[in-house]
């Protein structure tokens, strides 16, 4: 039988279980997983919206343009950030501020910071 350890910056974790060549042999395990987990105050309304005014302001595809997108993702400098909430600003009627734009970074913290405006201001 083999043990696993598992060294995660400078800690070893040695867990109490134990995995015999067949056990291991029958469990497909893939070898990473991807999982994505969101806590968006963003209605789906609201992130389509953003997602639209983007691609519009990049002049990309808007299928490109999905809320874990990072904006440097999408070819977007800072200038092309400030006229991206300069846009969303127009739409929905917010001022956002430079203390706010400062901490978006994907779509969907855009998206997220358009509603958090809209509730505060309404």
């Amino acid at each position: 039988m083999q043990r696993g350890i598992v060294v995660a910056r400078g800690l070893s974790l040695k867990p109490n279980f134990q995995f015999s060549k067949a056990t291991r042999r029958s469990l497909p395990l893939p070898n990473r997983f991807k999982t994505t987990i969101s806590c968006s105050a963003a209605q789906q309304e609201t992130l389509q919206k953003v997602q639209s005014i983007i691609a519009k302001q990049l002049s990309i595809d808007e299928s490109a343009v999905i809320p874990e997108t990072k904006f440097a993702e999408l070819g977007a400098d800072s200038l092309d950030t400030v006229e991206i909430m300069m846009a969303l600003e127009e739409e929905f009627g917010v001022s956002i501020g430079e203390g706010g734009a400062e901490n978006i970074a994907t779509v969907q913290d855009a998206a997220d910071l358009i509603e958090k405006v809209k509730v505060a201001s309404g």
